[in-house]
């Protein structure tokens, strides 16, 4: 494999590796399995992510990556060695051209740690861009026009929400409520209505097959199984997407608050260009059911979810490359 582009999407919740030519080649869960003792790496991605809630005391599951910024540098770094490992091969002749995104309200420090640990697990070049700035080029939208485009990006740890236009962003924030969050809401409104004790994943498939942002009609339902906080012992009880509403309301109106915020703060000529165009939603947070049509029904703003929205990011970062090597963006140290 000689030296190719890849741009990496380092999500709290996964990771994707897009190499130029070959299109999205690696999706895994970033998480790491590792001995407590010895500190030792025993799996990495979907098989250490399936570990999750069920290790013994010496084995430990860790996300390295939390709220979109790395809380454990040594775990990060080994992890996106593997990665990038798995994704071109050890053996390239010349080391890669590395994009990662970001957050968009990352300090430099964050930002600092992100590059160098690219650097560290082999990148020759490292480019950072900010996860909208991507998350609209992996959406096929053109961002050097002068025209206002608006991207709301959920992902696992942050949402970001920016207008765009000239390659740039002209009005961004970030809040650290996604789809992490989402899960949690989860398994908090389940132990103070149910009694009911749930795991990680249990909440996450509770969101995804019955999650809802919008009154859901007819509603759905869904059997569940955890722990009986009274009795102790395994219980099965079925829930509601009327239930999964009332878990979810106060994480979405936190959404729906920034992208009111975003929109008071945008120069008027660019209102008018999103008001035509639409506001695009990314990450796999967009996908929660009816997300959409609150944005609408709060804005009136018509809002759509990309195609592949999950990848959007990955995407754009490593087609951002093309970009920076023409002089948009910063170059990594």
């Amino acid at each position: 494999m000689f030296g190719s582009d890849i741009g990496i999407d380092l999500g709290t919740a996964s990771i994707l590796v897009y190499i130029r030519g070959q299109g999205i080649v690696l999706k895994e869960p970033s998480v790491v399995a590792i001995e407590k003792n010895t500190k030792k790496i025993l799996a990495v991605g979907e098989e250490a992510r399936k570990m999750l809630g069920r290790t013994p005391g010496n084995i430990v599951a860790i996300r390295p990556m939390r709220e979109g910024v790395i809380s454990n540098y040594e775990i990060t770094e080994k992890m996106l060695t593997y990665f990038i490992d798995k994704s071109v091969g050890k053996h390239f002749f010349r080391k890669p051209r590395i994009a990662v995104c970001v957050p968009s309200s990352v300090t430099e420090v964050e930002k600092r740690a992100v590059e160098d640990a690219t650097k560290q697990a082999g990148a020759r070049e490292v480019f950072v861009i900010e996860e909208p700035i991507a998350a609209a080029i992996g959406a096929g939208i053109d961002i050097s026009k002068a025209c206002g485009s608006m991207v709301v990006d959920i992902g696992g740890g942050t949402t970001d929400v920016a207008v765009i236009s000239l390659g740039g962003t002209v009005v961004s924030t970030s809040l650290k409520i996604a789809g992490d969050n989402f899960d949690n809401a989860i398994v908090r409104y389940m132990r103070k209505k149910h009694n009911l004790l749930i795991g990680e994943r249990t909440a996450e498939d509770l969101k995804i097959n019955i999650g809802t942002a919008f009154d859901r009609q007819p509603p759905v339902c869904m059997d569940v199984r955890g722990r009986n906080l009274v009795t102790g012992l395994p219980k099965t009880i079925t829930v509601t997407s009327d239930e999964m509403y009332d878990a979810l309301r106060e994480s979405v109106a936190s959404i729906i608050e920034s992208v009111h915020y975003v929109l008071e703060k945008t120069p008027p000529e660019l209102a008018a260009d999103i008001s035509d165009r639409g506001i695009l939603m990314t990450g796999g947070g967009s996908l929660l059911f009816g997300l959409d049509r609150l944005i609408k029904q709060k804005t009136g703003i018509e809002a759509f979810v990309a195609e592949d929205s999950v990848s959007c990011v990955a995407i754009g970062t490593g087609k951002y490359i093309e970009f920076a090597a023409s002089g948009y963006g910063k170059k990594g140290r």
